[in-house]
């Protein structure tokens, strides 16, 4: 694929032509990196997570450019300044058009109008009918093509809370250089969720439950890549959204959903279901980038404790409760501490001592931090009978089924003031939810063929694990084979 005009525009302001952007850790204690640096380590040596440096700017000119252009150009436009000298041109077009072929809907994430000026962004129309293939079937591949060039194998090491897992699994399944590990917690995710994960053939790829909740299965996941021997003899690499790939790949929607809103003059705001901060992180940086967005809004569940912290100051995990939107059922959102960084000035010093007293129970964050954050987001929340009634609501109204997470988003969306468009993300097929989707519905959703497959497959089962040390001889036993 050649560079574009919209390209060549970006690239000129950031004096680029085969520039590398260079990423540094939050935690400030661990050399910069390249993107292939961030692509193959996700987690920096010293805990913390990476940022670039100096984010590249796209002017309005270049934004609007990319009108009448498909996802995939949309997406090579916003990726290419972030890859650096990772990818050429030719081959980061090659690896985005394979990893949206094989969505359902041409658009990729079409936009639909639920009321005046509330439009729902669906990004379920990818292998797994969840927004965590945008991201994964195309680092799936930037994985393999990187391994592939230096003869290396890793081990994938993830936690999911449902649907980063099936997104993951079904990317990297097959692939001659990983082995996969996701852990996820055991009864609480949905049933198709965790098929999605189990019944896969392919041998390189391992669903491991674990007894407790998302936040015990992410605790892992950090323990053994803070564990820098253990790391390094099994060669470990992360592809949840602590990984900066992933952030990227997702900020091409929200460029996508500007330009085809042609919202240059009145600016969108976006509202994205929220767990591990991720998604919504994405928009962030897109609106750091130059992406004319007027307002990020952080939906939660129960789980509210992004909520806490914007009204408080004070980050104190409570309980995970579940719920019907299992995704948001978290408490430890990890990329929360992207957002702390450009909260606390950029000053890595500052943000590791908050993240060694979140591990003793919690932080407060000053004045001037919590004015940064309220600044860049904004929070609603939605309970458990709230979002049964914004099912029913949309479904009787609009004849369109939401799925919890996306009906989370939409309720929080109703409440936002603003003269511009607001736009809802809807994160989920329903037909992954179909008895929460039933009991507010009347109806059970129609399981498209890609997830009755699912269910017709025998599962192939892994012993629950206890804790670290369990997961821990699980891997070695692994690379032992």
């Amino acid at each position: 694929m050649v560079a574009d005009d919209g390209v060549l525009a970006a690239q000129a302001q950031m004096g680029a032509g085969g520039m590398n952007v260079t990423y540094r850790s939050t935690r400030g204690r661990a050399p910069d990196v390249d993107f292939e640096g961030v692509l193959l380590s996700g987690l920096a040596r010293d805990g913390g997570l990476y940022v670039p440096v100096k984010w590249p700017q796209f002017d309005g000119a270049a934004i609007r450019a990319m009108r009448g252009q498909s996802y995939e150009r949309i997406a090579c436009r916003v990726l290419e300044p972030f890859v650096g000298s990772g990818f050429d041109a030719a081959e980061l077009g090659t690896l985005v058009e394979s990893a949206y072929a094989g969505f359902a809907s041409p658009e990729r994430c079409p936009l639909a109008e639920l009321d005046q000026g509330l439009f729902l962004l669906e990004l379920h129309h990818g292998p797994t009918l969840a927004f965590k293939d945008f991201a994964l079937s195309l680092v799936a591949r930037m994985f393999n093509a990187v391994l592939a060039s230096r003869g290396e194998r890793v081990v994938i090491l993830g936690a999911t809370s449902g649907d980063t897992g099936s997104a993951a699994i079904d990317a990297f399944r097959g692939l001659p250089a990983v082995e996969v590990v996701i852990l996820y917690p055991e009864g609480r995710v949905s049933e198709i969720q965790r098929r999605q994960m189990t019944t896969p053939e392919e041998r390189n790829v391992h669903a491991v439950p674990v007894q407790g909740d998302f936040d015990v299965c992410q605790a892992i996941v950090k323990s053994l890549f803070n564990d820098l021997p253990f790391r390094d003899r099994h060669r470990l690499a992360a592809v949840n959204s602590i990984n900066w790939a992933r952030i990227v790949a997702q900020m091409a929607y929200y460029f996508a959903a500007v330009v085809r809103l042609d919202a240059f003059e009145r600016k969108v705001s976006f509202v994205v279901p929220t767990g591990n901060f991720g998604d919504i992180y994405a928009g962030y940086a897109a609106r750091q980038c130059g992406l004319p967005i007027e307002a990020l809004h952080i939906a939660t569940n129960r789980n509210d404790i992004l909520c806490r912290v914007l009204a408080t100051g004070s980050y104190c995990p409570d309980a995970v409760h579940a719920t019907m939107s299992p995704s948001m059922d978290i408490q430890v959102s990890s990329n929360f501490e992207r957002a702390l960084f450009a909260a606390c000035g950029e000053d890595g010093e500052r943000v590791r001592g908050l993240m060694a007293r979140l591990a003793d129970g919690g932080f407060a964050l000053d004045g001037a931090e919590v004015a940064s954050l309220r600044e860049d987001f904004q929070a609603g929340r939605c309970g458990e009978d709230e979002t049964l009634s914004e099912i029913a609501g949309v479904w009787r109204e609009r004849g369109v089924m939401l799925c919890p997470h996306s009906a989370v988003g939409v309720h929080v969306a109703r409440r936002v003031a603003g003269d511009g468009p607001v736009v809802a993300l809807a994160t989920a097929h329903p037909a992954k939810f179909p008895e929460a989707v039933g009991a507010a519905c009347g109806e059970t959703p129609a399981i498209p063929d890609r997830l009755q497959t699912v269910l017709d497959r025998n599962e192939r089962s892994v012993p629950c694990m206890a804790g670290l040390e369990d997961v821990r001889r699980f891997i070695e036993e692994l690379k032992a084979q």
